[in-house]
């Protein structure tokens, strides 16, 4: 085991593990899974997490259930069984899994509670997706509510019920009404954050563990950052 894998396992935050599936809150920067930029991803920190920790010889199985872009925190569900990963699955397919997500942003919305609806269409080269009034080609319905918890001192946080999971879809929709994300630069931040993220978090989910059939409600802490611990 390398030295950058067992100091990420040291970082590695989980909320809750069973024998069926492990949650974990992931940090600004992770990435989910591997890609091109060769990056330890956050799901092999957590193959090594389970090998070191239960002293499993071999591979260890662990499927991957969702994604959150590099520059959010927050939660993650990986599967430790295909039993388990195919029944997440469905639960995702079938919107039987409520998030919850908080947001930092610079301008007041219009509202201050409000259900944006778009239709999204994504463009793979800039790797961006564009919040549309109208349904327009190749487009996707994208739906969330939101509302004002906290006002800052010159920021608003939103919290926001994400109702279907398209590309970039919180950041686009937020965008689209003049309310990017704190440090978003693609879309429409004034300046980046120091550590390269922006100030979206998965901050709560909740659904009914797919082989135990118990409700489970996990929430994950924000990361260390003056603006978070405000919330």
């Amino acid at each position: 085991m390398t030295t950058k894998i067992v100091s990420n396992i040291a970082n590695l935050q989980v909320l809750y593990e069973d024998n069926h599936i492990i949650i974990v809150n992931k940090r600004v920067g992770d990435i989910v899974q591997g890609d091109k930029t060769g990056d330890i991803p956050l799901s092999e920190i957590v193959k090594e997490y389970i090998a070191d920790k239960y002293n499993k010889p071999g591979a260890v199985y662990l499927g991957v259930v969702h994604r959150l872009d590099r520059p959010t925190s927050g939660i993650v569900i990986f599967a430790r069984t295909s039993k388990a990963l195919t029944r997440l699955n469905k639960l995702f397919a079938d919107k039987e899994i409520q998030k919850t997500y908080w947001a930092v942003v610079k301008n007041k919305p219009p509202k201050e509670k409000d259900t944006l609806i778009h239709w999204m269409k994504r463009n793979p080269k800039q790797n961006k997706s564009y919040a549309h009034i109208k349904e327009v080609n190749d487009s996707k319905k994208a739906i969330l509510e939101y509302n004002i918890i906290k006002k800052l001192d010159n920021y608003y946080v939103l919290e926001i019920m994400l109702h279907t999971g398209r590309h970039h879809q919180i950041r686009s929709q937020l965008s689209s009404i003049e309310c990017p994300i704190k440090g978003d630069l693609k879309y429409g931040a004034n300046r980046s954050n120091t550590n390269g993220g922006i100030h979206l978090h998965a901050r709560k989910l909740s659904f009914i563990h797919p082989v135990k059939k118990e409700p489970l409600i996990i929430i994950a802490p924000t990361p260390p950052d003056i603006l978070w611990e405000q919330c």
